[in-house]
This record gives C-alpha cells, structure tokens and sequence, in this order.
C-alpha cells in the first residue's frame, strides 16, 4: 500500500465521531513502536516528522523507516510535516513525498497568515498533497515552536469561515486550551469546548487538529522522577476531554510528548536497574514496547480509531 493523505481519513472520522493518531516520529524505534500498536488494533495512521526530527534523522531515513513500516504493516498510513514554519521547509517535503504539510503562519496577523497558507495550499494542490493550517496559538515548548502562557491566543470563530474559505486549507488547527510539552496548565485543565462547539457550527463537517494533545501520563512522569529526573508539576489534557473532543469536529488529535516521556522513562529505569549494559538493544527494545502499549491505548481508548483502518 502507498502512502495516503488524510482527506479519506478525515472524512470517515468526523462521520463516525473518532479522531485519527498523528504520533511524532525521530528514530526507528518509536516508529516501530506505533505502528505495531496499529497494527494490532487495526487503525489509520499519521506519522508526523517536526523541522527538528527532520534535522535530526534526516529525511531520506525517515522515509525509509515508514516505507518499510507500511510493507511490514499494510496499514494506511499519511506522513505530515507538523509546524512548517516557511514555504521553504513545506515544499521540500512536498517534494520529498509527505503526503501532508502543516504551515503554521500563527505567529502572524491574519492576512499574512492568510497569504503564506494559500502560498503553501496552491503549491501542495498541485502535487496531490493536502494542507493543515493555524489560527490561534497554543502556549509551551516543542522543538523551535515555544510561545509565552501570556502569548497564547483562543482561536476566534469569528475569523475561521473567512480563513478557510481564502487559503483553500483542508484542516485546521485551533487553540482551544491544550498546550505544547508537559508543563500544560497551572491550575485545573479546561478546554474550550464552547469555541470547538461554534466553529463546528460554522464549518460543518470540516476536519479541526488539536495539538499539543498529550495527556502527560502520571505513570511514566512518576517514573522519571524516581530514576534521577525532575519533572514537578507535570500534567497535560485529560483523557476524557480528548474523547469528548473526538466526537466532535476533531478529527486529528497530535500525541508528542507521552512518546518522549514513555521512552525516556523506560530507559532511565532501565539503567537504574542493569547499570552495566551496555548494548542499545537491552534498553531501546523495552522503550520501543512502552510505545507500542501507549500507542495502542491511545488508539483504543482514546482516540477510538480501532478497527477503522
């Protein structure tokens, strides 16, 4: 099976009242991680690929990886470039085969983001690919996108009919209260549903992306503060906000940071427990199993994309 965009995916899911997974990737094992969970449960896929992973592991590897990852899988998967800050970086992935880019103008007044998006749609239509654009911004870290809580910006229904209908986007992303990185909220978590719930007035049946999604599992953050780390106060979006958010108009739900923590917490217990290996097997292996388990709740659970690939 090919590599396919998200429109398919899109278009059941927001019928069937599901979300889609869309998993950052780096190395192979958190590739194989995910898509193994995937397998078993029988669920549609986004890997998607930051500037700094793409920096890091280099795009012909990445490529590589889900290549082999679809022959071993036969699963559909999308690859998307998630915060393509430029028209550079996006047409380079384009052109390097993802089947779906993110330009995300955020940062910028609305007309400018208005015309880099539409810069970006014309390109990507062209070449069969299909784009994600932003409105609002989201606070926290990840990778080069780090806002100020002060520079967090709702999503305003008013503008989003106005933006879709100029740039020809085929999602979007809003800000509705989630936050990127595992410092989320200061007080209790709260979502906006009552913006998500107006703009799915205004767009019906239109795909809308939460990002900065993780729900910071207690677990492994637990973990990670047993083994040597330090990481108090650590709490991302409920689970059970993610789910009502899914039978809504979301249709893509990111998942970054509860990768990086199952990881890192499964290695650093493990050398606390075998300080003397040595062998990158003993210690990746177990990391890539953490993955696959996270993965697979939250496809089952979560996302309730099982069994719809």
């Amino acid at each position: 099976m090919p590599l396919v965009t998200s429109k398919e995916m899109f278009k059941k899911a927001y019928e069937g009242g599901y979300a889609i997974g869309a998993f950052n990737v780096n190395n192979m094992e958190i590739i194989q991680g995910i898509t193994e969970a995937a397998k078993e449960v029988n669920a549609p896929l986004i890997l998607q690929v930051s500037a700094g992973a793409r920096k890091y592991a280099k795009h012909v590897y990445l490529m590589k990886l889900i290549e082999a990852a679809i022959e071993d899988t036969g699963l559909p998967i999308c690859v998307h470039l998630d915060h393509g800050e430029d028209f550079e970086i996006c047409k380079a992935c384009i052109d390097g085969g993802f089947t779906s880019v993110m330009i995300d103008g955020s940062k910028y007044p609305f007309e400018e983001n208005i015309r880099l998006t539409k810069q970006v749609v014309d390109y990507a239509h062209e070449k069969g690919v299909v784009v994600e654009g932003e409105l609002g911004r989201l606070a926290g870290v990840e990778d080069d996108v780090k806002v100020a809580e002060h520079e967090a910006i709702y999503t305003d229904p008013d503008q989003v009919e106005e933006f879709v209908k100029r740039t020809g986007v085929d999602s979007l992303a809003i800000a509705i209260g989630t936050s990127h990185g595992a410092y989320k909220f200061k007080g209790e978590p709260k979502l906006r549903f009552d913006i998500l719930e107006e703009i799915q007035r205004r767009l019906p049946g239109f795909p809308i992306v939460l990002h900065g999604a993780s729900s910071v599992i207690p677990e492994f953050v637990d973990m990670i503060n047993k083994y040597g780390g330090n990481m108090p106060g650590a709490k991302g979006v409920p689970e059970d906000m993610l789910r009502k958010a899914a039978s809504m108009a979301v249709c893509k739900i990111n998942i970054d940071s509860d990768l990086r923590l199952a990881m890192t917490a499964t290695i650093r217990k493990h050398f606390a427990e075998h300080p003397g290996d040595f062998d990158p097997r003993l210690y990746l292996g177990p990391a890539r199993t953490a993955i696959k388990e996270l993965v697979k709740h939250k496809l089952v659970n979560v996302l309730g994309c099982a069994g719809k690939a």
